[in-house]
């Protein structure tokens, strides 16, 4: 198969063709159809969270299940999936206790590999994935069936951007209607935790971001507010003044800022809580004042990962809020691109030039 492979962190991926085995016990193949390119894609492409090459990135994807290995239920060839980096083996501690996205276990296709150069040396999966490519190999928790109806294109943004927004305000935080709620970055994660917010009744909505024309698109999915975070101190009391003085009951920030997380702390009301989502490099550290956890509220600050999402409920959800004109999928995507054009796609996300920017395949 044809693959996107990166042999040095930094430097353009090499389009090539790579060995894929059969998938073996609980395992399917599958045929990738779309696969949207996400900025943790391009923090593994960076060599920001460590790792070797050479690797196949990619984990926002979809695609039509080509080949089932033993023991698997519930998919079948030519069934149309969403493809995630999340795994569940339903047994552990997490997963028996309602939280699969955090699943311990181990697994085979993620130890012993299952795609090599032609030479037969392994290359390394990215983000449990690997989808930069023609087909993948995935654990079948992975997989999630979709309609045929449903467009491929925006089913692949069901795999990590949409649920990792939306799920980040309705699964780990639960806002309640009239919850005020701030959103620190409008990219593809905000946006959809603009929508998570807009679709729990929360008011107001504040959007805030560097970029005016990010922005606007806030406004048009659900944001009630918007304020540029080019000065602190005016930012900041911009929130107060929107929230009757108090500070925000919600703030989610959804870029990979330490400054950002900080701030967010600022913008608290009393009992707010601060929800980390976008991930920093992995040496970033914040600062905080430590008495304002309590004397100052209390006030809590928690983490979000992929949405604290539970695939197989969350992803169908989200299907039918589209296919009812209620999550907007469509306007996410800014471009779509071959794999052959992939470099370009993905310098566009990196100059911020892209909401979401989708590989397709024929």
């Amino acid at each position: 198969m044809k693959a996107a492979v990166c042999y040095e962190f930094g430097k353009p991926l090499v389009i090539e063709d790579v060995e894929i085995d059969s998938p073996k016990q609980g395992e399917v193949k599958v045929r990738i159809s779309a696969v949207a390119i996400c900025h943790s894609d391009i923090h593994v492409l960076q060599g920001d969270w460590g790792g070797q090459t050479p690797v196949i990135a990619g984990h926002e994807a979809s695609g039509i299940i080509e080949e089932v290995g033993e023991g698997v239920s519930g998919v079948k060839k030519g069934d149309h999936v969403v493809v995630s980096l999340l795994r569940s083996c339903g047994k552990c501690l997490y997963c028996t206790t309602g939280s699969p996205y955090i699943c311990e276990a181990d697994y085979a296709v993620e130890s012993e590999g299952r795609i090599h150069s032609q030479k037969g040396d392994p290359i390394q999966v990215g983000l449990r994935t690997a989808a930069f490519a023609e087909y993948t190999i995935v654990d079948q928790s992975q997989v999630v069936v979709v309609p045929k109806e449903m467009p491929l294109d925006k089913a692949s943004l069901l795999a990590c951007g949409v649920i990792t927004g939306f799920g980040a305000v309705v699964n780990t935080a639960r806002v309640k209607p009239n919850s005020s709620v701030v959103v620190i970055g409008t990219g593809g994660v905000g946006l959809n935790a603009i929508q998570g917010a807009a679709i729990s009744g929360a008011f107001p909505i504040i959007a805030v971001d560097l970029l005016e024309e990010k922005l606007k698109v806030a406004r048009a999915f659900g944001a009630s507010h918007s304020l540029n975070a080019a000065n602190e101190t005016e930012l900041i009391e911009a929130v107060k003044d929107l929230t009757a003085g108090r500070g925000a009951d919600y703030v989610f920030v959804t870029v990979g800022s330490p400054i950002a997380v900080r701030q967010s702390f600022t913008m608290l009301g009393k009992r707010g809580t601060s929800v980390i989502v976008g991930i920093p490099n992995l040496s970033a550290t914040v600062e905080l004042p430590v008495a304002q956890f309590i004397f100052g509220g209390p006030k809590t600050m928690t983490a979000s990962f992929m949405g604290s999402s539970n695939l197989s409920v969350d992803v169908p959800n989200l299907v039918t809020l589209y296919q009812h004109g209620k999550l907007k999928l469509d306007e996410l995507i800014t471009k779509r691109y071959s794999l052959e054009h992939i470099n370009e796609a993905i310098e566009s996300v990196e100059k911020g030039q892209a909401l979401r920017n989708v590989i397709m395949f024929s």
